[in-house]
Protein backbone atom coordinates (compact mmCIF):
# COMPACT_ATOMS: atom_id res chain seq x y z
CA UNK A 1 0.00 0.00 0.00
CA UNK A 2 1.11 3.56 -1.06
CA UNK A 3 1.54 5.51 2.37
CA UNK A 4 -0.87 9.09 2.59
CA UNK A 5 1.16 12.11 2.01
CA UNK A 6 0.07 14.69 4.09
CA UNK A 7 -0.60 17.39 2.11
CA UNK A 8 1.23 20.55 2.30
CA UNK A 9 0.42 23.45 4.03
CA UNK A 10 -2.47 21.63 5.92
CA UNK A 11 -3.97 23.32 9.29
CA UNK A 12 -2.46 21.51 12.12
CA UNK A 13 -4.98 19.77 14.35
CA UNK A 14 -7.25 21.00 17.08
CA UNK A 15 -5.14 19.91 20.00
CA UNK A 16 -2.17 21.41 19.28
CA UNK A 17 -3.82 24.49 18.30
CA UNK A 18 -5.53 24.95 21.71
CA UNK A 19 -2.26 23.55 23.71
CA UNK A 20 -0.43 26.50 21.46
CA UNK A 21 -2.98 29.31 22.59
CA UNK A 22 -2.78 28.20 26.29
CA UNK A 23 0.65 27.85 26.61
CA UNK A 24 0.75 31.86 24.82
CA UNK A 25 -2.16 32.45 27.84
CA UNK A 26 0.24 31.54 30.15
CA UNK A 27 2.86 33.89 29.32
CA UNK A 28 0.63 36.59 29.03
CA UNK A 29 -0.75 36.22 32.71
CA UNK A 30 2.71 35.91 34.76
CA UNK A 31 4.31 38.80 33.50
CA UNK A 32 1.04 40.72 34.52
CA UNK A 33 1.05 39.69 38.10
CA UNK A 34 4.89 40.11 38.38
CA UNK A 35 4.60 44.12 37.63
CA UNK A 36 2.16 44.27 40.10
CA UNK A 37 0.93 41.55 43.06
CA UNK A 38 4.58 40.32 43.62
CA UNK A 39 6.87 43.49 43.19
CA UNK A 40 3.77 44.97 45.67
CA UNK A 41 4.34 42.54 47.97
CA UNK A 42 8.20 42.63 47.97
CA UNK A 43 7.96 46.76 48.15
CA UNK A 44 5.40 45.94 51.38
CA UNK A 45 7.53 43.43 53.01
CA UNK A 46 10.75 46.33 52.39
CA UNK A 47 9.28 48.93 54.70
CA UNK A 48 8.70 51.15 50.85
CA UNK A 49 6.16 53.86 51.97
CA UNK A 50 2.69 53.15 50.80
CA UNK A 51 2.62 56.47 48.73
CA UNK A 52 5.34 55.21 46.92
CA UNK A 53 4.11 51.70 46.60
CA UNK A 54 0.89 53.34 44.86
CA UNK A 55 3.04 54.95 41.95
CA UNK A 56 4.01 51.53 40.83
CA UNK A 57 0.39 51.03 38.70
CA UNK A 58 1.89 54.15 36.64
CA UNK A 59 3.70 51.98 35.26
CA UNK A 60 1.33 49.76 34.12
CA UNK A 61 0.65 52.34 31.51
CA UNK A 62 2.03 50.56 28.41
CA UNK A 63 -1.24 48.02 28.82
CA UNK A 64 -3.28 50.96 28.21
CA UNK A 65 -1.79 52.20 25.27
CA UNK A 66 -0.77 49.30 23.78
CA UNK A 67 -2.48 49.92 20.68
CA UNK A 68 -0.72 53.07 19.47
CA UNK A 69 2.22 50.93 18.83
CA UNK A 70 0.50 47.71 17.67
CA UNK A 71 1.08 48.63 13.92
CA UNK A 72 4.61 48.62 13.86
CA UNK A 73 3.95 44.25 14.61
CA UNK A 74 1.78 44.35 11.76
CA UNK A 75 4.34 46.36 9.24
CA UNK A 76 7.32 44.66 10.95
CA UNK A 77 6.96 41.14 11.00
CA UNK A 78 9.39 38.91 12.64
CA UNK A 79 9.33 36.17 9.79
CA UNK A 80 10.65 33.71 11.93
CA UNK A 81 9.39 31.11 13.02
CA UNK A 82 6.33 33.10 11.54
CA UNK A 83 5.05 36.62 11.32
CA UNK A 84 3.39 36.61 14.81
CA UNK A 85 5.85 34.01 16.74
CA UNK A 86 8.93 35.49 15.60
CA UNK A 87 7.69 38.83 17.80
CA UNK A 88 6.43 36.43 20.63
CA UNK A 89 9.93 34.35 20.65
CA UNK A 90 11.37 37.81 20.99
CA UNK A 91 9.77 39.08 24.10
CA UNK A 92 9.28 35.80 25.35
CA UNK A 93 13.02 35.75 25.96
CA UNK A 94 13.33 39.77 26.97
CA UNK A 95 10.75 39.13 29.75
CA UNK A 96 12.44 36.00 30.99
CA UNK A 97 15.78 38.32 31.02
CA UNK A 98 13.55 41.30 32.72
CA UNK A 99 12.25 39.50 35.44
CA UNK A 100 15.28 37.90 36.41
CA UNK A 101 17.25 40.89 36.36
CA UNK A 102 14.56 41.99 39.24
CA UNK A 103 15.72 39.48 41.49
CA UNK A 104 18.62 41.47 41.74
CA UNK A 105 16.44 44.60 43.40
CA UNK A 106 16.92 45.93 46.58
CA UNK A 107 14.05 47.95 47.64
CA UNK A 108 14.32 50.19 49.78
CA UNK A 109 13.77 54.07 50.11
CA UNK A 110 17.00 55.24 48.50
CA UNK A 111 16.10 57.38 45.63
CA UNK A 112 18.59 55.29 43.21
CA UNK A 113 17.51 51.94 44.01
CA UNK A 114 13.45 53.44 43.87
CA UNK A 115 14.84 54.58 40.17
CA UNK A 116 15.58 51.05 39.29
CA UNK A 117 13.10 49.81 40.64
CA UNK A 118 10.29 51.93 38.59
CA UNK A 119 12.21 51.54 35.45
CA UNK A 120 12.00 47.80 35.30
CA UNK A 121 8.83 47.67 36.24
CA UNK A 122 8.38 49.97 33.23
CA UNK A 123 10.45 48.17 31.08
CA UNK A 124 8.51 44.81 32.04
CA UNK A 125 5.23 46.51 31.16
CA UNK A 126 6.56 47.26 27.79
CA UNK A 127 7.98 44.17 27.15
CA UNK A 128 4.44 42.29 28.57
CA UNK A 129 2.23 44.81 26.72
CA UNK A 130 4.10 43.71 23.23
CA UNK A 131 4.26 40.26 23.95
CA UNK A 132 -0.08 40.73 24.30
CA UNK A 133 -0.34 42.66 21.22
CA UNK A 134 1.55 39.29 19.69
CA UNK A 135 -0.51 36.74 21.79
CA UNK A 136 -3.93 38.15 20.77
CA UNK A 137 -2.60 38.61 16.85
CA UNK A 138 -1.22 34.53 17.18
CA UNK A 139 -4.63 33.68 18.10
CA UNK A 140 -6.53 35.52 16.19
CA UNK A 141 -4.50 34.20 12.88
CA UNK A 142 -4.33 30.78 14.40
CA UNK A 143 -7.71 29.48 15.11
CA UNK A 144 -10.58 28.56 12.53
CA UNK A 145 -14.15 29.55 12.79
CA UNK A 146 -15.93 26.71 15.33
CA UNK A 147 -12.65 27.17 17.55
CA UNK A 148 -12.55 30.56 18.18
CA UNK A 149 -14.80 29.86 21.60
CA UNK A 150 -12.62 26.67 22.77
CA UNK A 151 -9.83 28.96 21.85
CA UNK A 152 -10.98 32.14 23.85
CA UNK A 153 -11.59 29.48 26.69
CA UNK A 154 -8.16 28.06 26.65
CA UNK A 155 -6.38 31.07 26.49
CA UNK A 156 -7.99 32.33 29.47
CA UNK A 157 -7.66 29.00 31.74
CA UNK A 158 -3.89 29.75 30.85
CA UNK A 159 -3.76 33.14 31.76
CA UNK A 160 -5.54 32.57 35.19
CA UNK A 161 -3.65 29.68 35.82
CA UNK A 162 -0.33 32.07 35.06
CA UNK A 163 -2.29 34.70 37.76
CA UNK A 164 -2.74 31.70 39.98
CA UNK A 165 0.97 30.34 40.04
CA UNK A 166 2.70 33.85 40.63
CA UNK A 167 0.07 35.34 42.77
CA UNK A 168 -0.38 32.75 44.92
CA UNK A 169 2.88 30.50 44.31
CA UNK A 170 4.99 33.38 43.93
CA UNK A 171 3.95 34.84 47.93
CA UNK A 172 4.59 31.24 49.08
CA UNK A 173 7.96 31.07 47.62
CA UNK A 174 8.90 34.78 49.00
CA UNK A 175 7.86 33.65 52.38
CA UNK A 176 10.16 29.86 52.75
CA UNK A 177 12.90 31.22 50.38
CA UNK A 178 13.06 34.82 50.06
CA UNK A 179 11.44 37.13 47.29
CA UNK A 180 14.13 36.95 44.90
CA UNK A 181 13.37 32.57 44.54
CA UNK A 182 9.70 34.24 43.80
CA UNK A 183 11.25 36.35 41.02
CA UNK A 184 13.33 33.73 39.62
CA UNK A 185 10.24 31.00 39.82
CA UNK A 186 8.46 33.38 37.59
CA UNK A 187 11.06 33.98 35.28
CA UNK A 188 11.52 30.01 34.64
CA UNK A 189 7.65 29.59 34.02
CA UNK A 190 7.78 32.79 31.65
CA UNK A 191 10.63 30.54 29.77
CA UNK A 192 9.32 27.23 29.85
CA UNK A 193 6.91 28.26 27.58
CA UNK A 194 9.43 29.65 24.84
CA UNK A 195 8.98 25.94 23.60
CA UNK A 196 5.52 25.80 22.92
CA UNK A 197 6.00 29.14 21.17
CA UNK A 198 8.63 27.19 18.93
CA UNK A 199 6.50 24.31 18.19
CA UNK A 200 3.21 25.61 17.94
CA UNK A 201 1.37 25.57 14.47
CA UNK A 202 2.46 27.75 11.80
CA UNK A 203 0.49 30.87 10.90
CA UNK A 204 -0.58 30.89 6.98
CA UNK A 205 1.23 33.79 4.78
CA UNK A 206 -1.01 36.96 4.28
CA UNK A 207 -2.03 37.14 0.75
CA UNK A 208 -0.83 41.09 0.91
CA UNK A 209 1.75 42.38 3.13
CA UNK A 210 1.90 45.47 4.59
CA UNK A 211 4.58 47.40 2.99
CA UNK A 212 4.44 50.94 4.84
CA UNK A 213 3.88 52.28 8.21
CA UNK A 214 1.24 54.55 6.66
CA UNK A 215 -0.79 51.75 5.57
CA UNK A 216 0.01 49.58 9.03
CA UNK A 217 -1.77 53.01 10.79
CA UNK A 218 -4.20 53.63 8.03
CA UNK A 219 -5.29 50.65 7.20
CA UNK A 220 -6.94 48.74 9.54
CA UNK A 221 -9.58 51.06 10.07
CA UNK A 222 -9.82 51.99 6.58
CA UNK A 223 -10.55 47.93 5.62
CA UNK A 224 -12.82 47.75 8.69
CA UNK A 225 -14.74 50.38 7.42
CA UNK A 226 -15.12 48.85 3.93
CA UNK A 227 -15.80 45.59 4.86
CA UNK A 228 -18.64 46.48 7.75
CA UNK A 229 -19.98 49.68 5.83
CA UNK A 230 -19.74 53.06 7.99
CA UNK A 231 -23.36 52.32 9.40
CA UNK A 232 -22.73 48.76 10.90
CA UNK A 233 -18.85 50.10 11.94
CA UNK A 234 -20.26 51.87 14.57
CA UNK A 235 -22.77 49.85 15.75
CA UNK A 236 -20.37 46.70 15.76
CA UNK A 237 -18.02 49.41 18.13
CA UNK A 238 -21.20 50.56 20.35
CA UNK A 239 -21.40 46.94 20.65
CA UNK A 240 -18.02 46.25 21.66
CA UNK A 241 -18.15 48.63 24.27
CA UNK A 242 -21.70 47.82 26.16
CA UNK A 243 -21.33 43.84 25.79
CA UNK A 244 -19.21 43.75 28.94
CA UNK A 245 -20.85 46.38 30.50
CA UNK A 246 -22.76 44.82 33.40
CA UNK A 247 -19.61 43.17 34.31
CA UNK A 248 -17.59 46.28 34.64
CA UNK A 249 -20.49 48.00 36.46
CA UNK A 250 -20.61 45.09 38.87
CA UNK A 251 -16.89 44.49 39.17
CA UNK A 252 -16.36 48.52 40.07
CA UNK A 253 -18.57 47.80 43.10
CA UNK A 254 -18.18 44.42 44.44
CA UNK A 255 -15.62 44.52 46.97
CA UNK A 256 -17.25 48.02 48.60
CA UNK A 257 -20.88 46.11 48.71
CA UNK A 258 -18.77 43.07 50.39
CA UNK A 259 -17.30 45.44 52.81
CA UNK A 260 -20.43 47.39 53.96
CA UNK A 261 -22.20 44.15 53.99
CA UNK A 262 -20.16 42.97 56.38
CA UNK A 263 -18.06 40.70 55.45
CA UNK A 264 -14.48 40.49 56.85
CA UNK A 265 -11.13 41.52 54.90
CA UNK A 266 -10.57 37.35 55.26
CA UNK A 267 -13.79 36.37 53.77
CA UNK A 268 -13.57 38.80 51.16
CA UNK A 269 -10.09 37.97 50.04
CA UNK A 270 -10.62 34.05 50.26
CA UNK A 271 -13.65 34.58 48.24
CA UNK A 272 -12.92 37.33 45.45
CA UNK A 273 -9.51 36.20 45.38
CA UNK A 274 -9.33 32.61 45.46
CA UNK A 275 -13.25 31.48 44.75
CA UNK A 276 -13.96 33.76 42.32
CA UNK A 277 -10.74 33.05 40.01
CA UNK A 278 -11.68 29.59 40.32
CA UNK A 279 -15.42 29.90 39.08
CA UNK A 280 -14.15 32.38 36.30
CA UNK A 281 -12.11 29.09 35.58
CA UNK A 282 -14.97 27.01 35.20
CA UNK A 283 -17.33 29.44 33.59
CA UNK A 284 -14.89 30.13 30.62
CA UNK A 285 -14.25 26.31 30.22
CA UNK A 286 -17.96 25.79 29.78
CA UNK A 287 -18.66 28.91 27.71
CA UNK A 288 -15.40 27.16 25.29
CA UNK A 289 -17.49 24.16 25.13
CA UNK A 290 -20.80 25.46 24.46
CA UNK A 291 -19.71 28.19 22.05
CA UNK A 292 -18.20 24.71 20.04
CA UNK A 293 -21.93 23.67 19.59
CA UNK A 294 -24.29 26.57 19.63
CA UNK A 295 -22.05 28.94 17.18
CA UNK A 296 -21.07 32.49 17.73
CA UNK A 297 -24.31 34.38 17.85
CA UNK A 298 -26.80 31.99 19.64
CA UNK A 299 -23.59 32.07 22.38
CA UNK A 300 -23.36 35.86 21.85
CA UNK A 301 -27.36 35.93 23.06
CA UNK A 302 -27.12 33.20 25.47
CA UNK A 303 -24.22 34.00 27.82
CA UNK A 304 -25.74 37.61 27.80
CA UNK A 305 -28.44 36.73 29.54
CA UNK A 306 -26.70 34.45 31.47
CA UNK A 307 -24.47 37.44 32.99
CA UNK A 308 -27.11 39.74 33.52
CA UNK A 309 -28.62 36.77 35.45
CA UNK A 310 -25.44 36.02 37.26
CA UNK A 311 -25.83 39.79 38.43
CA UNK A 312 -28.92 38.89 39.93
CA UNK A 313 -27.36 37.19 42.18
CA UNK A 314 -25.66 40.31 44.04
CA UNK A 315 -29.05 41.47 44.25
CA UNK A 316 -30.50 38.81 45.87
CA UNK A 317 -27.65 39.15 48.48
CA UNK A 318 -28.00 43.07 48.98
CA UNK A 319 -31.89 42.30 49.43
CA UNK A 320 -32.24 38.86 51.45
CA UNK A 321 -28.66 38.37 53.03
CA UNK A 322 -27.45 34.75 53.17
CA UNK A 323 -24.38 35.37 55.11
CA UNK A 324 -21.05 33.56 54.23
CA UNK A 325 -23.21 30.64 52.09
CA UNK A 326 -24.99 33.45 50.37
CA UNK A 327 -21.68 35.45 49.42
CA UNK A 328 -20.15 32.21 48.10
CA UNK A 329 -23.23 31.40 46.17
CA UNK A 330 -23.21 34.76 44.66
CA UNK A 331 -19.36 35.17 43.55
CA UNK A 332 -20.31 31.27 42.25
CA UNK A 333 -22.89 32.29 39.96
CA UNK A 334 -21.41 35.46 38.57
CA UNK A 335 -18.13 34.71 38.22
CA UNK A 336 -19.52 31.14 36.13
CA UNK A 337 -21.57 33.27 34.03
CA UNK A 338 -18.61 36.23 33.55
CA UNK A 339 -16.21 33.38 32.57
CA UNK A 340 -18.94 32.33 29.76
CA UNK A 341 -19.09 36.30 28.72
CA UNK A 342 -15.97 36.48 28.55
CA UNK A 343 -15.39 33.55 26.25
CA UNK A 344 -17.99 34.36 23.39
CA UNK A 345 -16.47 38.18 24.08
CA UNK A 346 -12.63 37.58 23.02
CA UNK A 347 -14.26 35.23 20.05
CA UNK A 348 -16.35 38.01 19.21
CA UNK A 349 -13.15 40.06 18.77
CA UNK A 350 -11.10 37.49 17.07
CA UNK A 351 -14.45 37.31 14.41
CA UNK A 352 -14.15 40.81 13.90
CA UNK A 353 -9.99 40.54 12.57
CA UNK A 354 -8.12 40.56 9.23
CA UNK A 355 -5.19 38.71 9.22
CA UNK A 356 -2.95 40.97 7.67
CA UNK A 357 -4.12 43.78 10.57
CA UNK A 358 -5.15 41.70 13.27
CA UNK A 359 -2.65 42.48 15.52
CA UNK A 360 -3.60 46.38 15.32
CA UNK A 361 -7.26 46.03 15.43
CA UNK A 362 -7.69 43.58 18.04
CA UNK A 363 -5.73 46.23 20.02
CA UNK A 364 -7.92 48.73 18.70
CA UNK A 365 -10.80 46.66 19.75
CA UNK A 366 -9.78 45.58 23.37
CA UNK A 367 -8.97 49.54 23.53
CA UNK A 368 -13.04 50.17 22.94
CA UNK A 369 -13.92 47.51 25.43
CA UNK A 370 -11.43 48.90 28.14
CA UNK A 371 -13.59 52.09 27.92
CA UNK A 372 -16.31 50.38 29.52
CA UNK A 373 -14.57 49.04 32.46
CA UNK A 374 -13.61 52.64 33.09
CA UNK A 375 -15.41 55.61 31.85
CA UNK A 376 -18.76 54.07 31.08
CA UNK A 377 -17.99 51.75 35.10
CA UNK A 378 -16.70 55.47 37.01
CA UNK A 379 -20.10 56.74 37.86
CA UNK A 380 -21.25 53.23 39.39
CA UNK A 381 -20.61 54.63 43.04
CA UNK A 382 -22.45 57.58 42.62
CA UNK A 383 -25.39 55.29 41.62
CA UNK A 384 -25.11 52.96 43.96
CA UNK A 385 -25.47 56.20 46.41
CA UNK A 386 -28.44 57.09 45.02
CA UNK A 387 -30.41 54.25 44.45
CA UNK A 388 -29.28 51.20 46.95
CA UNK A 389 -27.50 48.53 46.40
CA UNK A 390 -30.51 46.22 45.41
CA UNK A 391 -31.48 49.15 42.91
CA UNK A 392 -27.74 49.47 42.14
CA UNK A 393 -27.57 45.74 41.17
CA UNK A 394 -31.09 45.70 39.21
CA UNK A 395 -29.28 48.44 37.13
CA UNK A 396 -26.45 46.61 36.22
CA UNK A 397 -28.89 43.93 34.84
CA UNK A 398 -30.50 46.24 33.03
CA UNK A 399 -27.44 47.47 31.48
CA UNK A 400 -27.22 44.49 29.19
CA UNK A 401 -30.65 45.33 27.29
CA UNK A 402 -28.32 47.77 25.31
CA UNK A 403 -25.94 45.03 24.00
CA UNK A 404 -29.08 42.70 23.37
CA UNK A 405 -31.08 45.54 21.33
CA UNK A 406 -27.39 46.07 19.43
CA UNK A 407 -27.63 41.69 18.80
CA UNK A 408 -30.51 42.27 17.29
CA UNK A 409 -29.42 43.77 14.54
CA UNK A 410 -25.89 42.47 14.48
CA UNK A 411 -25.96 38.81 15.08
CA UNK A 412 -29.48 37.64 14.34
CA UNK A 413 -30.38 34.35 16.08
CA UNK A 414 -30.87 32.26 13.05
CA UNK A 415 -27.21 33.03 11.52
CA UNK A 416 -23.86 32.05 12.46
CA UNK A 417 -21.66 34.89 12.81
CA UNK A 418 -22.22 38.49 13.44
CA UNK A 419 -22.80 40.80 10.36
CA UNK A 420 -19.29 42.67 9.36
CA UNK A 421 -16.87 39.97 10.79
CA UNK A 422 -13.77 38.71 8.18
CA UNK A 423 -15.00 36.06 5.92
CA UNK A 424 -11.75 34.30 4.35
CA UNK A 425 -14.14 33.18 1.25
CA UNK A 426 -14.94 36.91 0.90
CA UNK A 427 -12.46 39.27 2.47
CA UNK A 428 -9.08 39.54 1.33
CA UNK A 429 -6.19 39.62 3.66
Amino acid sequence: MVPQVKPAGRPAGTTRRLVAVTAEGVASGAPLMVGSKLLQGWLTASGVPLALIGLIPLAELPYTLKLFWAPLLDRWPIPWPDRRRGWLLVMQLLLVAVIAAMALLRPSTDPANLTAIGVAALVLAICSATQDIAVDAYRTDLLPEAERGPGAAAAALGYRAAMLSVGAGGFLLADRYGWPAAFLAAAGLVAAVVPFTLTAPKLRPVEHAVTSLRQAVVGPAREFVRRAGPNRTWQLLLLVLLYRWPDGLLSAMAIPFLKLQGFSEADIGLVQGGWAIGATMVGTLLGGTLFAWLGMNRSLWLFAIAGAAGNLSYWALARFGGGFTGLIAAVSLENVSGGMVGAVFVALLMSLCNPRFSATQYALLSGVYAMSRSLLSAPAGLVAERVGWPGFFLLTVLAAVPALLLLTRLAPWSESEARGAFDPARDPT
